[in-house]
């Protein structure tokens, strides 16, 4: 998907923004601009698909149903859909209509407008990484820990993160107190005769613990928000991202895992205590955390150096 600046109306000539990638105005538009406010502008938008190379729309009064009817009509066919947005929300919007989404972005106004539409950019990117279940080696692979502690993690506040797109089996997300070290927790997807299933739903555990995310940075479990993207992780190695819905935060007993991994090296992390709470084992099969003994061994993620706000940095720290 492209970002284009709208030039039409503004004196100076336009010039070359960094992640812009084309430049709408007078002289070069690429096809013509549709006022698309009522029936009679989107059947002549329609009317245009498969003979112009580009579609220019602009809507007074922004509605979402008349750019998802072009994006239908235009999909697979030689046209492409360029849609004008003045919002954060029409960005979003515009970028995924039908999970498809307009082939470009026009903004007038660079300043308030360039960061939400670059945004929406990055996230069609990371949607097609999901889509073509591709694996970032840049992240690292799925590795083996064996556990060597297993013992009473006192009462503390552990959180559930509640995504917006519901998870597979297999699929969880990684987490640990040491963002070199995090152990794959499987989502709620199995079906359990005392609670029913939350397939959006994965129990990370104590409030500290860190977050793989969607960029291969980390975050704090107490740091999240709704509308941030993680790394859902599969149990085969494959990786997509998800949006966060909810974050729930409640005081419940826990269970303290510590593991050594196939560098030696040695790292833990503390769950809820309950049946559901489910890690993955080196078969690739969920198992409930309230089964987990010493010398059981389950997939996990690892990586060499440190971190800083999240961010790989190359120093060399302890965690404990």
């Amino acid at each position: 998907m492209q970002v284009w600046l709208d030039c039409r109306h503004q004196n100076e000539p336009a010039s070359m923004i960094d992640g812009v990638d084309f430049h709408l105005s007078q002289d070069n538009s690429p096809g013509p601009l549709i006022n698309v406010d009522n029936q009679e502008g989107q059947n002549q938008a329609r009317a245009l698909i498969g003979s112009a190379d580009w579609l220019i729309i602009e809507m007074a009064d922004w509605v979402m149903i008349p750019l998802e009817n072009l994006v239908a009509a235009a999909d697979g066919g030689p046209t492409k859909i360029a849609a004008c947005i003045n919002s954060i929300e029409q960005a979003q919007g515009a970028a995924h209509a039908l999970q498809i989404g307009v082939d470009a972005l026009i903004i007038k106004d660079q300043n308030k407008m360039l960061e939400a539409a670059l945004i929406a950019k990055s996230q069609r990117f990371e949607n097609t990484i999901s889509e073509s279940q591709s694996i970032d080696k840049n992240h690292g692979e799925l590795t083996k820990i064996k556990i060597t502690e297993v013992k009473n993690g006192g009462v503390g506040d552990r959180v559930c993160l509640d995504l917006t797109s519901l998870l597979e089996i297999g699929e969880g997300l990684l987490i640990g107190s040491s963002s070199a070290s995090m152990v794959l927790v499987h989502g709620e997807t199995l079906q359990s005769e005392f609670v029913p299933t939350r397939p959006f739903r994965v129990n990370a555990g104590a409030v500290h613990g860190y977050v793989l995310m969607a960029d291969g940075s980390t975050q704090y479990l107490s740091e999240l928000k709704a509308g941030d993207l993680l790394r859902v992780q599969s149990a085969n190695g494959e990786w997509r991202s998800a949006s966060l819905g909810r974050v729930k935060i409640e005081r419940r007993p826990l269970i303290l895992l510590r593991w050594i991994d196939e560098n030696d090296n040695e790292a833990q992390a503390l769950f809820q205590q309950a049946e559901t709470v489910r890690l993955v084992d080196i078969s690739s099969l969920p198992k409930s955390i309230t089964e987990i003994t010493i010398g059981q061994k389950l997939l996990a993620w690892s990586e060499q150096g440190a971190r800083h706000i999240g961010s790989k940095v190359n120093m060399k720290i302890e965690e404990r």
